[in-house]
């Protein structure tokens, strides 16, 4: 009896491997949590890359000869990019917090609305610094028109090809 059971598991484990659906709670878990992480590993750098960028720019000698509006955009798009650092790197944390007590399932459902969250917070601030970068430098109100542009690519990109391809390709069960 014990052959036919690995016998069995080993088949789930290969239509898993193939695109079909028998895993069990645990491998399903298992395989969605390897996957966000790969996920959050390239929104991760890319988030680190800006947000310490953005850090640096206080520091410089013209950031203090910046109008009113523009430090305060500055204030904002660092905020944003705090915000969504820690909502990207915030599954590593909960992980290593509920690690061990069997509760992938709902660890993996948590992180991965914490990726969503820091995702569309990344949005924010990607647009939110181009807009500052922009306007500093060209203070042209063609400005405006462009950071929209960007953001309606990034929206596009990020979540509208996604969804149109859940709708267009998930098949009913």
């Amino acid at each position: 009896m014990s052959d036919d059971t690995g016998e069995r598991d080993g088949e789930r484990r290969e239509r898993a491997r193939e695109g079909g659906r028998a895993e069990s709670e645990k491998e399903r878990a298992d395989r969605q949590w390897q996957e966000l992480i790969q996920e959050i590993r390239v929104a991760q750098t890319g988030v680190q890359i800006l947000f310490g960028f953005l850090l640096t720019v206080v520091f410089t000698p013209l950031f203090h000869e910046l109008p009113r509006t523009d430090r305060t955009i500055y204030i904002v798009t660092i905020v944003l990019g705090a915000l969504a650092t820690g909502a990207l790197i915030g599954p590593v944390a909960f992980h290593r917090v509920v690690s061990g007590r069997r509760i992938k399932p709902e660890a993996v459902a948590w992180a991965s609305r914490l990726t969503f969250v820091g995702l569309v917070l990344l949005l924010a601030t990607c647009t939110s610094a181009l807009f500052l970068v922009l306007r500093v430098a060209t203070h042209d109100a063609v400005v405006p028109w462009l950071v929209a542009g960007v953001m309606a690519w990034y929206l596009l990109c990020w979540f509208g090809l996604p969804l149109w391809a859940r709708v267009r390709y998930t098949v009913e069960k």
